[in-house]
């Protein structure tokens, strides 16, 4: 099980185990952006940072699978 993990971590640091690597990364930063928007204007709210972080946290968790279920491997 390590040794497929290992070696699908070389593919993916040679650049060949996506097909469109531009699109992972497109899909990769909408995510983070959203997460980033959540986190600050959940963090403006007179609660603890615990409580942002975990929603936004728990909310990207969710958003993810969808934006990479179109990625397609070599």
């Amino acid at each position: 099980m390590l040794e497929i993990g290992w070696f699908s971590a070389r593919l993916f640091f040679r650049g060949k185990l996506l097909r469109d690597p531009m699109q992972f990364v497109k899909q990769t930063a909408i995510g983070i952006g959203f997460s980033a928007l959540l986190l600050f204007l959940l963090a403006q709210t007179r609660v603890s940072l615990w409580i942002p972080v975990v929603i936004s946290s728990f909310l990207t968790g969710i958003l993810m699978p969808f934006l990479h279920k179109d990625i397609k491997l070599k």
